[in-house]
């Protein structure tokens, strides 16, 4: 039987300036836990504008906090065109900090930016770990070239905070695939509450098709919430122009996609007679698993669905602001999980043309013998965090701490 936690707690933090992968995985997250553990209820801090926009299990909630949005060139402004940066900022720390007294988490868990947006969290941290409370920083496998992560987490002392602060670091994937801190000079203490989980597995919703879900034997393009994809969707269309026999295609734009560009895309799409755009779906698990084969830039949440659903893949990696997409997929393409093409080299309609007529016909992940016998291909995250999530909340504690504040 699922085992039962009474009235226990788990309060995630996901800063959301970029795209739509930090809420995803939170999500997909908070999902495994509360089908592992009856009881248990997940609520999700999160900064997207469009945390309504997705599905919630049972004993799954969201507190929405003002939207920040990550410029092209790194720099943060203020979704909200009347108020300033410093000002959203300070409404952020404020939802934040009172969300984690009202709610009285057993877990908090923070999603890749140790100390948040600017720092919008430490006076949370610092007040949770005074309760008690398991403090817990997730980490994709890949943050970013250690040349440029290194004096960013310099710059702001992350890593004697996150010994400070932090009792376990989760990697987001299996260890040997690559390690999200080398080049890093890492306290021994950090290094030692470091643990691996190994991918994140992803399933079919147990819910109707999309209605836009063309029959299965399409090529997909995403780029995840689409900020900075535009130039991979002139790329697809630019190659289909030259030629026209590619095959049918499903391009999902993204709800961070520019107006400007928005428009463009899709007037140009109108033109292409086996192109179909749409802007966005929030069940994107059904799109990848009917695809032939899938054309996106390699963020972490496409990776594993790519690898979930055993499909093959053309990443096209980004390299600004971060060099984390191009770091993962060179390493996937070492290892014959996808193909990669730099981006300089789709400007060429001819090889990229040939390139995607050649996808539904390349090695799916499956295939690669170095990948399975590391034992990459588990997608056992969610179980792992669920272990550990077990391990702290079925331990005996002292029950009289919420009842006080309560």
């Amino acid at each position: 039987m699922t085992p039962r936690l009474e009235d226990a707690r788990i309060l995630m933090y996901s800063h959301d300036t970029f795209g739509l992968g930090h809420l995803r995985r939170c999500r997909e997250i908070a999902h495994a836990l509360v089908a592992a553990y009856r009881g248990l209820s997940v609520m999700i801090i999160s900064g997207t504008t469009i945390a309504g926009a997705f599905d919630y299990r049972v004993r799954v909630d969201f507190v929405k906090i003002p939207s920040v949005i990550k410029l092209r060139n790194g720099e943060y402004q203020s979704m909200a065109q009347h108020t300033s940066l410093e000002d959203t900022l300070e409404m952020r720390r404020a939802i934040i900090r009172q969300t984690a007294q009202s709610f009285h988490p057993d877990i908090f868990i923070t999603d890749k930016e140790p100390m948040g947006l600017h720092g919008e969290i430490e006076e949370t941290l610092a007040f949770l770990k005074s309760q008690g409370t398991h403090l817990v920083l997730g980490l994709r496998d890949v943050m970013d070239a250690p040349e440029l992560l290194g004096p960013e987490w310099a710059r702001k002392d992350v890593l004697r905070k996150i010994e400070t602060y932090y009792d376990r670091i989760w990697v987001y994937g299996p260890e040997g695939f690559h390690d999200p801190l080398a080049g890093l000079i890492v306290p021994e203490a950090v290094t030692a509450r470091v643990r691996y989980t190994g991918f994140l597995r992803r399933a079919i919703p147990k819910m109707g098709t999309p209605a836009h879900r063309p029959a299965d034997g399409y090529l997909l393009v995403t780029t995840g919430g689409g900020g900075d994809g535009a130039d991979l969707f002139r790329a697809v269309f630019a190659a289909h122009r030259h030629d026209p026999g590619i095959g049918r295609t499903l391009a999902v734009l993204g709800p961070y996609l520019p107006a400007r560009e928005r428009a463009e895309l899709l007037a140009e799409a109108e033109t292409l007679p086996n192109v179909e755009t749409i802007e966005f779906d929030n069940r994107l698990e059904e799109l990848v698993a009917g695809a032939s084969g899938v054309v996106g830039m390699g963020g972490y949440n496409t990776f594993c669905e790519i690898l979930s659903f055993d499909r093959p893949a053309l990443i096209v990696p980004r390299t600004q602001p971060r060099l984390e997409q191009a770091i993962r997929a060179e390493r996937a393409a070492e290892l014959g999980l996808v193909r990669m093409m730099p981006a300089e080299d789709t400007v060429d309609p001819a090889a990229f043309a040939a390139a995607l007529r050649a996808l539904p016909d390349a090695p799916r992940p499956s295939k690669s013998r170095a990948a399975a016998k590391a034992g990459f291909m588990a997608l056992d995250g969610q179980a792992q965090i669920a272990r550990d999530v077990g391990e702290w909340l079925m331990a005996p504690r002292q029950p009289a701490l919420r009842a006080v504040q309560s």
